[in-house]
Order: structure tokens, then sequence, then C-alpha cells
């Protein structure tokens, strides 16, 4: 698929920075929606879930929205092209422990757990590179490893099946900064505050 032929649903459950996706989106893509109506994500060819904030309270959100069902059967049926950002990438796993233990949606096998820095001051906030572990990774077509991308968190994803962490990070120790199951695909960092190498980045995405 093209960029020019692809369709965005970004999924607005009540985040804090869709409409900073939304607007990056916008700069470079006219077929993008910012909606929670079953008919634009049924309309869509790629959908993005956003997030800031904490696990438990993001996956509260999610899982009350009345287009859920929709939403996983879209990514999980129908197989569309799928990104979740920072937590939207986090709720991806099986369970959380930020301010206690909750579920998630269980789609790629992991844990988010309290980020072992080292030492250094938690949250994790700036910008930091990754070390890709997966060359078919298609996300990162071109993505140079001198590339900075902007994070903002303190807990990370560890994945079940370590060929699922497509890319690690160092801050203390190393953790997974890019998830990929299949046509399923998460992020730490924030594509949207990351300039060229975000924009990169998403129009990878929309090229699958």
């Amino acid at each position: 698929m093209s960029i020019a032929t692809s369709h965005v649903c970004i999924v607005d459950y009540g985040s804090g920075n869709v409409r900073s996706v939304y607007n990056i989106f916008k700069s470079f893509h006219g077929e993008v929606k910012l909606s929670n109506d079953p008919a634009d994500i049924e309309h869509a060819t790629h959908i993005v879930l956003p997030g800031v904030g904490a696990f438990g309270s993001a996956m509260t959100k999610v899982k009350a929205m009345p287009v859920f069902d929709e939403l996983s059967r879209q990514v999980l049926e129908k197989k569309k092209w799928f990104l979740g950002i920072c937590v939207g990438m986090q709720i991806l796993a099986d369970e959380g422990f930020e301010h206690g233990h909750n579920s998630g949606l269980g789609w790629i096998g992991g844990s988010v757990k309290k980020l072992d820095s080292q030492g250094l001051k938690l949250p994790h906030v700036g910008w930091n590179n990754f070390e890709a572990k997966n060359d078919q990774c298609p996300l990162l077509d071109g993505i140079m490893p001198q590339m900075d991308f902007y994070y903002v968190h303190s807990y990370a994803f560890e994945t079940r099946d370590p060929e699922h962490s497509a890319a690690k990070c160092a801050y203390g120790s190393t953790f997974t900064s890019v998830v990929w199951r299949d046509h399923m695909f998460g992020v730490q960092f924030h594509p949207e505050k990351s300039q060229k190498a975000g924009t990169k980045l998403l129009e990878n995405f929309l090229a699958l």
C-alpha cells in the first residue's frame, strides 16, 4: 500500500496527546480522522492508539469506549495495521504494574514494569536513540542509529517473546522501545514530538 491510499483513524479515548498526533499525520497525509466512531475505525486501513498517563487509567478509558469491541475486531480479526504510542504501546501487554497490578489488552505478550534506570532520574525525559534488534521490522526502515526520538516514561515493556522486541534503548539499563508482532507495532517514544525521525517512522507505518 502507498501512503496516498491509506486511511488513518486515531482513536480518541480522552488521552491528552491525541491532537498532537493528529496534527503530525495531517501535516503530510490528508486521509486522517480523530474519532471513536465505529464507521471510521472500520473504514481505516491504519489505526493509531496514542496515550499519556498511567497504564491502569489508560486501560480503563479504552475498555470503557463504546467502540472497544469494534476496535478489537478490526485489529485482531481484520488485521488492520495498528500503532500504539507510549502508554498506547504499553497497554498492548498482558499486564502492567504502575500504581498496582492492572490487566492489559494482551495483544503482545509481556509485562510493563518500572524502568530500572540504575539511579538515573525518573521519569526518563528527553532525546535518546535506539538500537534495532530486528532489521526486518518495516517500521524502522531507513531509521539510522544516530536518529533521536523523544521519550517521557517511567515504565517499560518487557516482551515475553524476545522476537517481539524490535528495538532497544538505554537509560541506565536497556529497555524495549519498539514492539512488533505481525501487523501490530508499538513505540515507547513520541514520534509526534520527534521531528524528522518521528515523521519518517510514521511514513513507514502508512506505507504498509
